[in-house]
């Protein structure tokens, strides 16, 4: 394995999402509190802010369309259609929902999986978008819906809850999105870092980032941790794999309230681990507005 690549310099509060894009091979990623997407192109090894929120509200995830635009999910429950190149986003779908979106899935059928964050009074829950642009809630009361996945046979799906500590694991039904059979396929001890964003390999093996625990850990199908890799920020916020071959491990950071003498000295910054050793596979592609 090779080391570990600071790719991007940047002082993201909150670095999430990071999503590699085949036809334009770059990576995407978010810094939610201010509304901002990036984009990092490995070729020139440069990286620009490509859009942000016209009113700086927050920008909890997004999807590739199957066309290669941007969905975007924001603040107070809205979707949005965003083509890059262009200043603006359309939108196409909203919610019922007074806090923002956080962390977003595309399923096998162009459907996309949402949480939202808790509010004031209430947790938040999980949506699911159908491709007619319609929601429904699926899981209620979560206390930070976080990194989501399928196993390969498309019969699983994970889902991670970072206040409660764990990753769940569901029955998936490819026909109609529903969820089933919750239970806990990972349970991280107090002091470890609170499970964030999540990917899953060739292998069906499980990449979770580590908030406030300095690293991604691998697991495999029987939850045991099998690898880490230790990143210079605290908290490491989401993870994804990229490239021609899809054999770079891409990692979003934050800086958060700190600054990088208490945080780490690449905190808020993206992070590459070229060659890690397995292959990723692509992620699914949205369809609610094509």
């Amino acid at each position: 394995m090779s080391a570990l690549e600071r790719v991007a310099d940047t002082h993201n509060e909150t670095g999430e999402g990071p999503l590699w894009h085949p036809e334009e091979e770059c990576l995407y990623w978010v810094d939610i509190p201010p509304g901002h997407l990036y984009r990092y192109d490995p070729a020139a090894d440069d990286h620009e802010r490509v859009y942000e929120t016209p009113d700086g509200s927050p920008l909890g995830g997004y999807t590739i369309e199957g066309d290669g635009a941007l969905l975007l999910f924001t603040d107070d429950g809205r979707v949005s259609r965003f083509e890059p190149g262009d200043d603006e986003a359309e939108p196409v779908a909203q919610i019922d929902a007074d806090t923002r979106f956080n962390d977003v899935i595309a399923d096998p059928e162009g459907r996309v999986f949402a949480g939202t964050m808790p509010g004031e009074d209430d947790l938040g829950d999980l949506y699911r978008f159908d491709t007619d642009g319609t929601a429904e809630l699926v899981v209620e009361d979560v206390d930070i819906a976080n990194g989501m996945g399928f196993t390969g046979d498309l019969e699983t799906f994970y889902f991670t809850e970072s206040e409660a500590r764990q990753i769940y694991v569901f029955d998936y039904d490819r026909a109609s999105g529903d969820l089933s059979n919750r239970r806990t396929f990972l349970e991280t001890p107090d002091g470890d870092g609170v499970p964030d964003g999540m990917t899953v390999d060739s292998e069906g093996y499980v990449w979770s980032a580590r908030w406030d625990g300095g690293r991604v850990v691998r697991y495999d199908t029987d939850a045991d941790a099998v690898d880490e890799i230790p990143v210079p920020a605290r908290k490491v916020s989401s993870v994804t794999f990229g490239g021609p071959e899809y054999t770079d491990l891409y990692l979003t950071t934050a800086l958060a309230d700190g600054d990088r003498s208490a945080e780490g000295e690449g905190a808020g910054a993206l992070f590459r681990y070229p060659d890690v050793g397995v292959e990723g596979v692509p992620e699914f592609r949205s369809g609610l507005s094509l």
